[in-house]
């Protein structure tokens, strides 16, 4: 299985630190950070590559060469004029015959790319992209998956006034089969994002979402480009990848982050509680995932459908957006024990083992995501929530007072500290 990294641009955004080298031949603790993309899948065990190379494009043949440095292969594409980030891979099509990874020549980026692998290969897709949560996705390209998964919209930066939407960003890393070369005009300048993934949804083939917490940053501005140069020196990348379980702090969503109110149904009664999103800010700068575990037996008692509440998330995680927070994940349990409700779900009405202060929720995300529970915390304003954490043997559980401003930063700052 071969990986091709498009490597041809110039980086204008990014001049100021080097104008005189090709973007993915910016130095990162004294190694390209090409070099690091190469080591990366070596580890993983791919080791044949295609370089897509234009701007200054001789500078990386001379370094990487064939690859045999690496005990790897690499071929080289040069383009003849800029085609964008889509327009070479058209011309490879005798080269692709399998299913490839695609990566950006100017991004660092620690995954396991196994698991994403897998993911593909479990969904039969033509084409898996690589998504996560990020603290600026009102200016970032969204993109709409349904429960399974599957892609059913992209929503390009810049977004219309009032526009809400999950968190869920494409960080331009993807699996790709054959078939997608077909909808790539060959010679012609064309983009992934913007012009060929959409062509695909709108034929009907099946596009994935594979949604990770890895390390995954380009390097297209001075800040992300420094930024990134921390983070490879504190070893925040190699930590982030998903073989090495993290801790998560388990947040309530009532009461806790949004203003508790009686049975909210509508994304218009949201109201973030004060220094809730600094709080969750806190988190995201710090090696713990901000995970919600919420009781929703609204759901139950028929007062607020599945599509409402997701809406109601939606608007949860824009808010949050919008001060630069996110959350990397939300659970929920849309049941509840007692029957008798006028117009009550009867399927709902069960004695489950997610509603809170059992700890399903916790233990299905331990699940997902590889958290170390006995390093993970659980911060909510009732005793369900402590009980749940502490059901879920995690280390700590502390409950902070309902509604009130900064109890929530105040807890988490306790627990970073």
């Amino acid at each position: 299985m071969k990986v091709v990294v498009i490597a041809g641009g110039q980086g204008t955004r990014i001049a100021s630190v080097n104008s005189e080298i090709p973007k993915a031949m910016i130095p990162v603790e004294g190694r390209p950070v090409l070099e690091y993309e190469v080591e990366l899948a070596k580890r993983y065990g791919f080791t044949e590559f295609i370089f897509i190379i234009g701007y200054l494009g001789d500078q990386i043949k001379e370094y990487f060469g064939d690859g045999s440095r690496w005990d790897v292969s690499i071929e080289y594409y040069q383009e003849e004029k800029p085609l964008g980030t889509a327009g070479a891979l058209g011309f490879l099509q005798d080269k692709l015959d399998e299913d490839f990874f695609v990566f950006y020549g100017d991004t660092i980026v620690d995954i396991d790319m196994d698991e994403m692998l897998q993911y593909h290969r479990a969904h039969n897709a033509a084409a898996t992209l690589f998504l996560h949560p990020n603290d600026h996705p009102y200016d970032s390209d969204i993109v709409d998956i349904d429960e399974k998964g599957r892609v059913k919209a992209f929503y390009h930066k810049p977004h219309l006034e009032g526009f809400v939407s999950r968190n869920i960003v494409n960080a331009s890393l993807f699996i790709m089969s054959p078939t997608i070369l077909k909808y790539i005009p060959v010679g012609k300048k064309s983009h992934i994002e913007k012009d060929i993934l959409p062509a695909c949804l709108d034929a009907g083939l099946p596009l994935y979402g594979y949604i990770s917490f890895e390390y995954i940053k380009d390097m297209g501005t001075p800040d992300r480009y420094y930024s990134v140069c921390r983070d490879v020196k504190s070893g925040v990348v190699a930590r982030r990848n998903r073989q090495h379980s993290r801790p998560a702090i388990f947040l309530d969503r009532d009461g806790t982050i949004s203003v508790q109110k009686d049975f909210l149904c509508d994304p218009n009664q949201l109201e973030l509680i004060e220094g809730a999103a600094e709080a969750i800010r806190l988190i995201n700068q710090s090696d713990y995932l901000a995970i919600v575990v919420t009781n929703q037996p609204v759901i139950a008692r028929n007062l607020c459908s599945i599509e409402d509440l997701n809406k109601i998330h939606a608007k949860l995680e824009t808010m949050l957006g919008e001060k630069g927070a996110y959350l990397n994940a939300i659970y929920y349990c849309p049941h509840h024990p007692d029957k008798g409700y006028p117009e009550e779900r009867p399927e709902y009405k069960i004695d489950c083992e997610c509603r809170k202060p059992k700890p399903g929720m916790l233990l299905q995300a331990a699940r997902d995501w590889n958290l170390d529970l006995s390093q993970s915390y659980m911060i909510g304003d009732s005793w369900r929530d402590v009980e749940a954490g502490e059901n879920a043997h995690l280390k700590s559980s502390m409950m902070i007072e309902m509604n009130q401003p900064n109890d929530l930063l105040e807890a988490v700052k306790k627990i970073l500290q």
